[in-house]
């Protein structure tokens, strides 16, 4: 199998996590919500996934940014403060003894429905907040050994239709194009936007290197990823031109070297195109370097802080 950027070794840590559901802590196994919730009915939610690094949420500022931003555009009353919600974060890594390499992946939905409808109007009570926080650590083998990517037939939508900036709980064409990736043996699915311009990775934001140059998409038709903005002010502070533009297929399969960025695996290799070796086949130098760069910024803006479980 062609393991993804999401590849991770299976931590037994993991079988006996408390998860916060709604204000409280309970085991995995008993960690339930509503059929009726909207998320499970509909996709109805937002959600971001954030990393615990030395005791710290990197860049949470950020994510609660366009946590909050997504809520506002689906009309969804989150119904705790940045304070509370942060509050609910450092509880749930606490509780579980949780400092660093881990994962969390917070999640509100509108709430529970008076029956299963799209209509905000019938749901009952306030939203459901749900978080959960696990040992997780990316591959290192797929840092350093990249993957291989396969375009989708799958496109990224006008916002009109369904903004693709929007971090919402409906995945389903991100889903459809790994479904994809994964019939043929890719790591993940390359999506181009509805001109035939390359956009984004199913899960991830996808970048090449052109000739010194870094190239990502123009941003209209992806996620706006937290990480996708931190390696693009890296780049800059390193006096790389980096530049978010237009490009086609025909670019990718030229370029010297491809990479994704995530929150999980920071900045991952990409070696391969639709069958085509993208550079040598081996991780580039410029990739590496935003690799060593990334890690360093994390650790410059999480440094180690003792045993405190929690971010300010």
């Amino acid at each position: 199998m062609n393991e993804g950027t999401h590849a991770y070794a299976q931590d037994p840590r993991n079988d006996d996590i408390l998860i916060y559901v709604n204000g409280e802590l309970v085991p995995r196994d008993q960690a339930k919500v509503s059929v009726f919730d909207s998320g499970f009915c509909l996709g109805d939610g937002v959600w971001e996934g954030i990393r615990l690094h030395n005791g710290r949420f990197w860049a949470l500022d950020r994510h609660l940014d366009r946590l909050w931003e997504g809520a506002k555009v689906l009309a969804i009353d989150i119904g705790l403060s940045r304070a509370e919600l942060t509050d609910a974060l450092n509880k749930t890594v606490r509780a579980n003894d949780m400092e660093t390499g881990v994962h969390v992946r917070l999640m509100v939905t509108r709430g529970v429905k008076r029956t299963p409808s799209q209509d905000p109007r019938l749901n009952v009570g306030g939203p459901t907040i749900v978080i959960i926080a696990e040992h997780k650590v990316a591959d290192a083998k797929v840092a350093e050994q990249g993957l291989s990517l396969v375009t989708s037939h799958i496109r990224r939508g006008r916002a009109d239709v369904q903004d693709p900036r929007l971090n919402s709980h409906s995945k389903i064409n991100c889903i459809l194009a790994m479904v994809q990736a994964i019939a043929v043996g890719a790591g993940e699915a390359l999506m181009l936007d509805p001109d035939g311009f390359v956009s984004t990775c199913n899960a991830t934001n996808f970048f090449i290197v052109r000739r010194g140059e870094v190239w990502t998409s123009t941003g209209r038709y992806c996620l706006n990823g937290i990480t996708r903005g931190i390696v693009l002010e890296i780049a800059r502070d390193a006096d790389l031109s980096a530049l978010e533009r237009d490009f086609t297929l025909t670019d990718v399969y030229s370029a010297d070297e491809a990479f994704v960025t995530g929150t999980f695996g920071g900045v991952t290799p990409v070696t391969e195109v639709d069958g085509r070796t993208i550079g040598d086949g081996r991780r580039g130098t410029i990739t590496h370097r935003l690799q060593r760069l990334y890690a360093a910024r994390v650790e410059l803006e999480c440094p180690p802080v003792g045993r405190s479980g929690g971010t300010d």
